[in-house]
């Protein structure tokens, strides 16, 4: 048995930034399970359309029970094939993936249709389709069901760096990382405290201050 993904997706730009933004999502701060890429195909067709193919290398960590049932020297990377036509008379671009290794474990393949949108000719709607199966005796369904898990947050994850890429070429301020954003809160908060304490020993020396000046006008 298959698991199976349907999603629709906006990206609020034009498919023009969405395709150039495309080729550049990598690296990005969302992106970190991404170590390599390497364009291997690339041509322009008779009709004006471009084919390419990436290889990807990505990290691919096992859940803890997983980790029980293969050997230490299992490789924790995946090799993933990108193929993908761009259509630009139509304004579509169609990717196609699939991982090459870790197969009989997991095999994630997915579609993804780019578009613009019905509703607003400025934004980019984002069809995306996928299929994870598993050969693994006894533990198909557990495997299926974790690398469905994984593959809807990678998802998150993929608009999310779609989106930094955009706004940086857009020349636009990318949205801040929950680190980014937890860090800034923690120096906020070390300032807050700092200040509170640079006034409350104000405040005492004022106190002391004043208490000084009583004493005297009584002596």
């Amino acid at each position: 048995m298959v698991k199976y993904f349907l999603g629709q997706s906006v990206l609020q730009s034009s498919w023009d930034q969405v395709f150039a933004a495309f080729w550049q999502r990598y690296p990005n701060p969302y992106s970190k399970h991404v170590l390599t890429e390497d364009i291997v195909h690339r041509e322009v067709t008779s009709d004006q359309k471009l084919l390419s193919r990436r290889l990807l290398t990505k990290t691919n960590r096992m859940p803890r029970w997983a980790e029980r049932l293969f050997p230490a020297n299992v490789a924790h990377s995946v090799y993933i094939l990108e193929d993908s036509i761009v259509d630009p008379q139509n304004q579509t671009m169609t990717t196609f993936t699939w991982n090459i290794n870790h197969a009989r474990l997991m095999m994630v393949e997915e579609r993804c249709v780019y578009r613009v949108n019905s509703d607003n000719s400025g934004w980019t709607e984002i069809r995306r389709e996928a299929w994870v199966s598993s050969s693994l005796f006894g533990v198909s369904r557990a495997v299926q069901e974790f690398g469905l898990a994984r593959f809807k947050s990678n998802v998150t994850k993929t608009m999310k760096g779609f989106e930094y890429i955009l706004a940086k070429l857009q020349g636009e301020a990318p949205p801040k990382t929950l680190v980014e954003t937890a860090k800034e809160a923690k120096e906020k908060a070390k300032e807050t405290a700092l200040a509170a304490t640079e006034k409350a020993k104000d405040l005492a020396s004022k106190a002391a201050t004043k208490k000084q000046q009583q004493q005297q006008q009584f002596m």
